[in-house]
């Protein structure tokens, strides 16, 4: 016992060593030493060019000295250049992040170091901004926040900062309180506030904890009382090591907190960062210098790799660390942002409003920072089952003539649709809610026709309400007025924009009263025209003025002393004004909220009028919008670049936990080619939200449009999509109820394969399905990347030994290349024309033996439309497993019996026995071996999948 008791002592005075070694490293030894002298004032900067604040201390405000450029430059600060020109260039933090060009005067006015770069070439982006090595850079002990008297809380701890002097932004809050939570053993939350005066912060309705979690997975290192502000947060191990710093933020860029621009620096323990949506750009994020801006805008993606701020507001990024171990970071802030990356690595986020409200979650998987991630903003919602199969649109179906001619050709060239859309083509004049009878024709009519076959109907509806004066009656306008629920200019009437109808206004989706208004709305369409779902646009918020059409009064909202590196310069380009009054904030701090509140009106209006789940896309979101909604990545083009590029958007969506998102199939701008446009329907099959659409204008997409070699692929694998779709819904439920993803990199499964951190174009279905889609020009051949582990060709059996490496191998345009997993039973249905008569089929199971000869799987069923089956238990769980000489199921629930769930056919991929005889329950059954690639297919009597069952071999 006592030398169990040294061996304790000794690990435990090891951990402590360990632990003051790191903070030592952390805050004892700087990077750079800089000597800074300040004048005696303390002005030490500059804005605008020559306008200079300084802190009265009776009003506690900044106020603009007056003072001539020559008594300024005796007072600015003095650098020692030779500390300055040692900063290694990776490590240097941009102190002139402006749109201006910064130069050696403007620099040394802040206080900052100057060193031109000769070495590297700067360049210009779509946004005006340039970027690389900066030139303006920060001194080590560039004068910040101190730290404070620290108290212990229920929840954590709180930390007292506070400074002296003024930034060369206006309006320094001098006085903040940075508020440490340990909300769970793997979550932390992080808040930096003024705790004077409140400041707009997110109406995100995130989880509320009373104590701190008795156990956790990381540890908040505080600066001592006295010193410059500094934290960090490390992971504690649970093997015996040192802990791994996750978010450093000693010798990074100060924090700056004044009351229109906010930032706070960090150094990453890896370069393998995600998400940071929504742009446009390879899955793993470069950290060579890239500036990634967030304002949602109505931008078509085009570029890639630009940064460019387009139609989504996701703060959250994703990082794999050493050994597959993962984190992740969220910033709960929806004002106008811009996130700077650089090879040190660092991250640097500058925002201008609200507060710091940071979350951390520890993983260690990649899956469970999803988890945990989406357990603070809400699970994906679960989409109706007919939302699963294919949806056809475009822009230009002027009449119900032309939208069944289409349906009519998809029916004769048998590829299966579930969901015809119409875009605004069907409207009165493009106005919501309204339908053009006189020119597109009877809608009503044609819903049910389309309800007849067994398909649905989605429609597109704008935030924008026309407001021009008619002598009939137009009630969402006339509604809206009387119910006081449009949004409003700096001067309190309603801010009138343009889109589509011409002049219009629009609701504000703050205010509850809007709510009860888009219902109202919805419920009297719907009562004349029988929709299925909605598809809102245009709601970023989409604006053909700039501002309005009386422009912007151009106040410190809509000009404010730092602008981000949106598209066009200013906050109101292609927008509204920035100071327009909404219920909850001003347009300036609630903007990007505008299509996540459009959503959550749009769902309990469709839930109102349905009662059965809503089914909404919408373009412009922010965290959280997959509790309500799916998503699609906008009016992309007709390339094989954007065919390629949809693959990291799809995955980087997912990971915000917007499990029901695609592309427009075949692409929305431009004409597209026969061959491009196969192999897009080939890889659209394996969106989770599957739709061809393109503009007005543009030749038809439809595949039944093309030749029969297109029309035979894509009936292929769209009827491979609707044999699978018991397993991508059981994905989606997952989704719904655990926080999980549906289609996934690589990586989420093979954490500890680092050649899987850049691959993106390969993905993930769960953990079972690899799909590999050409996307290249004439391309009949890939060179595929396979994971250690077994895999089998979907479509034939063949094994596949994957060793970490990528494998040439046939890629035919007749369809695409599809890999199950060893390990994993797959679900399936015998494919129809639409789900409602696939839902009518048996049932089939697809098993994928591993090396040592098991597998499992599940399937989760329901009626497929009913609102909150899983809480009240009228769903079915059923398990699968499988052994050498078996398969059996267990289930595990059977709280729905609306529909019969049988079993027909069983097939078995990876049997390397000869079998001489199967039975089924203990009786005989048909069988066929097929030898060379050691496959078993068994014809099962229909059995009764709510009840238990065993197939086996001898």
């Amino acid at each position: 016992m006592g030398s169990k008791n040294v061996v304790l002592t000794s690990f435990v005075l090891f951990l402590t060593l360990v632990t003051l070694a790191l903070i030592y490293s952390l805050y004892a030894v700087p990077r750079v030493q800089i000597i800074i002298i300040q004048s005696q004032d303390g002005v030490f900067k500059e804005q605008n060019d020559g306008i200079r604040y300084q802190l009265n201390e009776k009003t506690g405000r900044q106020e603009e000295l007056k003072a001539t450029k020559e008594e300024y430059e005796k007072k600015k600060i003095v650098q020692s250049k030779s500390q300055c020109a040692v900063v290694d260039d990776d490590h240097k933090f941009d102190c002139y992040p402006e749109r201006s060009i910064a130069t050696k005067e403007k620099c040394e006015a802040r206080g900052c170091c100057w060193q031109v770069v000769h070495t590297q070439t700067q360049t210009k982006g779509l946004n005006g901004k340039v970027t690389g090595v900066p030139f303006c850079y920060y001194p080590k002990d560039f004068p910040g926040y101190r730290t404070g008297l620290k108290a212990t809380t229920p929840t954590g701890f709180t930390v007292a900062l506070s400074r002296n002097t003024t930034g060369f932004y206006p309006d320094d809050v001098m006085n903040l309180v940075m508020d440490v939570k340990y909300e769970t053993e793997y979550r932390l939350r992080i808040r930096i506030y003024n705790p004077k005066n409140a400041r707009y912060e997110v109406p995100l309705d995130t989880p509320r904890v009373t104590k701190a979690a008795p156990i956790q997975r990381y540890t908040v290192i505080v600066s001592n009382t006295g010193d410059a502000f500094n934290f960090a947060v490390t992971r504690n191990m649970l093997e015996p090591g040192p802990p791994v710093v996750l978010f450093n933020t000693s010798g990074a860029a100060p924090l700056i907190f004044a009351d229109q621009f906010i930032q706070l620096s960090t150094f990453l323990p890896t370069k393998c960062l995600y998400g940071l949506g929504e742009h446009r750009g390879s899955l793993l994020h470069s950290m060579d210098w890239r500036r990634l801006t967030t304002w949602n805008r109505d931008q078509a993606p085009h570029d890639a790799d630009t940064g460019t701020n387009l139609y989504g507001h996701h703060p959250f990024y994703l990082m794999m660390e050493d050994a597959g171990r993962s984190h992740g970071f969220f910033l709960l802030n929806s004002n106008a942002k811009e996130t700077a990356l650089q090879p040190a690595p660092a991250l640097t986020w500058r925002t201008i409003g609200g507060v710091l409200d940071l979350y951390m979650f520890m993983g260690p998987s990649p899956s469970e920072v999803v988890q945990q991630y989406t357990e603070v903003i809400g699970r994906s919602f679960m989409p109706p089952y007919w939302s699963l199969g294919f949806h056809l649109c475009k822009f230009g179906y002027h009449s119900v003539n032309e939208t069944m001619a289409v349906v009519k050709r998809m029916q004769e060239a048998k590829i299966p649709q579930d969901t015809q859309w119409n875009d605004i083509d069907y409207m009165d004049e493009f106005k919501d809610f309204t339908t053009g009878k006189s020119k597109f024709g009877d809608q009503a009519g044609m819903v049910n026709t389309l309800h007849s076959m067994g398909m649905h109907y989605v429609i597109i509806v704008d935030p924008g309400i026309g407001n021009k004066k008619s002598s009939s009656p137009y009630p969402p306008y006339d509604v809206g007025t009387k119910m006081d629920i449009w949004i409003k200019d700096s001067k309190g009437v309603p801010l009138v924009g343009r889109v589509w109808p011409g002049d219009v206004v629009f609701p504000d989706f703050t205010n509850p009263k809007a709510y009860d208004y888009w219902t109202q709305m919805t419920k009297a369409f719907h009562d004349q025209v029988q929709f299925d779902g909605m598809w809102i646009d245009m709601n970023e918020l989409s604006n053909f003025y700039d501002g309005s059409s009386t422009g912007c009064p151009g106040n410190k909202y809509d000009n404010p002393p730092y602008v981000p590196a949106v598209l066009g310069g200013h906050l109101n380009s292609r927008t509204i004004c920035s100071s327009a009054q909404q219920n909850f904030s001003l347009t300036y701090n609630v903007h990007d909220l505008y299509g996540f509140t459009e959503t959550m009106a749009t769902y309990q209006a469709l839930k109102t009028t349905r009662a059965k789940r809503p089914f909404i896309i919408s373009r412009s979101t922010f965290a959280g919008q997959g509790h309500y909604g799916g998503h699609w990545s906008g009016d992309n083009f007709a390339r094989y670049e954007d065919m390629a590029l949809s693959i990291p958007e799809m995955l980087n969506m997912n990971m915000f936990g917007i499990s029901m998102i695609g592309a427009d199939i075949c692409g929305f701008h431009d004409d597209t080619t026969e061959q491009l446009c196969q192999r897009w329907q080939q890889l659209g099959a394996f969106y989770p939200f599957s739709r061809n659409h393109n503009d007005l204008g543009k030749k038809p997409q439809d595949p039944a449009v093309f030749s029969d070699a297109m029309k035979n692929s894509t009936r292929t694998a769209l009827s491979v999509r609707y044999s699978l779709l018991p397993y991508l819904y059981t994905l989606f439920h997952k989704s719904n109820a655990m926080g999980e993803t549906v289609a996934r990199p690589l990586f989420f499964e093979f954490p500890e394969d680092t050649n899987t951190y850049i691959i993106d174009d390969q993905f993930l279905w769960g953990s079972a399905l690899m799909i590999t889609p050409v996307l290249t020009k004439d391309t009949t051949a890939l060179n595929t990347y396979f994971p250690v582990c077994a895999w089998y060709d979907f479509y034939t059996g063949l094994k596949i030994t994957g060793s970490g490496s990528r494998i040439k191998v046939n890629a035919p345009l007749s369809q695409i290349n599809l890999y199950v997993r060893g390990g994993n039973i797959l679900p399936m249905v015998e494919p129809a024309m639409t789900t409602t008569e696939s839902r009518k089929n048996n049932f089939r199971l697809l098993v994928a033996l591993n090396e040592s000869g098991q597998a499992n799987g599940g399937l989760f069923w329901d009626d497929g439309e009913t609102i909150g089956t899983h809480d009240s238990g009228v769903f079915n769980m059923i398990m699968f497993s499988a052994g050498k000489n078996f398969v059996s199921s267990e289930v595990m629930k059977a709280g729905y019996t609306g529909e019969k769930m049988t079993l027909d056919k069983l097939t078995v991929y990876g049997m390397v026995v000869t079998p001489k005889s199967v039975t089924v329950n203990g009786k005989g059954a048909q069988f066929q071996y097929n030898s060379p690639v050691k496959t078993l297919t068994v014809s099962i009597p229909l059995v009764d999948l709510l009840k238990p069952f065993s197939v086996k071999w001898m």
